[in-house]
């Protein structure tokens, strides 16, 4: 990228997460074993789901996809910021920083969009069990995924586009340890209001909507089995507090980095480790398909 004073920006520098060495040996040490524990977990939900006859439900068709989402987002962040703790010069080129960007949103997007079709699922397997094989079909679920995959692309490509349009002409040094949004659109060296506008919009407001959406189809879906017999009710609780958990875990943190102007907070580094790394440890634990009353949004719809 050229500026007008000609100076070409080919490079990102990351500052990355501490200067503290100790620090950086402890989160060291606990990124590789989240990471050593994150595949392994979405591996063994793919592999049960595929090779278990008993679990063709739609709930399990989309677990499926959430823990391939999942798994393939661990590839995104986490490999390279394990590299840079070893190194002395963590630099990244301006594509690869694009790209790295591109990938986290168009992955977590795709994510935060499955969990409001698995959500939707749950709603009708409960609220509207007769209809439930009629709109919650094969093809149904296979255009459902297909929506959900284009609208993580969009979502992440309109960032990426807007990205494109700033010009770079120095300092390149990115206060974090990964591309995202917030710290690249400071770099800019032109004014970025409207830009963080629209960044605001796209990565905050969908997000906190989404989430206010899905607590809202858990509070119906609780309503609903008011009245059920005890072991039903307990069953669902069970399964839809854990759901509830993941929710605030992956809305969180989002709502928190970017419903907001993008200024620096002490906790931003924190709150982005935990929703980069960490939050897959969380998700692959409460989203295991072998979990207690897992089956019980389906027993009445199924």
């Amino acid at each position: 990228m050229e500026s007008e004073n000609g100076t070409v920006i080919t490079e990102f520098i990351f500052l990355g997460l501490t200067q503290s060495q100790d620090i950086q040996l402890l989160v060291f040490v606990l990124v590789l074993i989240f990471y050593f524990i994150i595949l392994p977990g979405n591996f063994l939900i793919i592999f049960t789901i595929r090779s278990d006859p008993g679990l063709t439900a739609p709930l399990y068709f989309f677990l499926g996809n959430l823990a391939f989402l999942d798994a393939s987002y661990s590839f995104i962040v986490a490999p390279r910021m394990l590299v840079d703790f070893l190194s002395e010069k963590n630099v990244i080129s301006y594509r690869g920083c694009l790209t790295q960007l591109f990938f986290l949103h168009f992955l977590r997007g795709g994510e935060g969009l499955l969990l409001v079709v698995m959500a939707f699922d749950r709603y009708i397997a409960i609220c509207r069990p007769l209809h439930y094989s009629t709109v919650m079909n094969p093809r149904a679920c296979y255009a459902m995924l297909l929506a959900l995959w284009l609208g993580g692309f969009v979502h992440s490509i309109m960032q990426v586009v807007l990205i494109l349009c700033l010009p770079f002409c120095g300092p390149n040094q990115l206060d974090n340890f990964f591309c995202d949004v917030p710290q690249v659109i400071k770099l800019a060296c032109t004014d970025t209001f409207v830009v963080e506008l629209l960044m605001v919009f796209n990565s905050g407001l969908m997000p906190l909507l989404c989430f206010l959406g899905l607590l809202a189809s858990y509070a119906v879906i609780l309503c609903h089995i008011r009245g059920s017999s005890s072991e039903a009710k307990n069953k669902a609780m069970s399964t839809g507090t854990t759901h509830i958990i993941v929710i605030f875990f992956m809305f969180g943190p989002c709502i928190f980095i970017y419903t907001r102007p993008f200024r620096a907070f002490p906790a931003d580094k924190v709150v982005s480790l935990f929703h980069t790394v960490i939050f897959s440890f969380v998700e692959s634990c409460h989203l295991h398909p072998s979990q207690p009353g897992s089956e019980s949004f389906h027993e009445k719809g199924v």
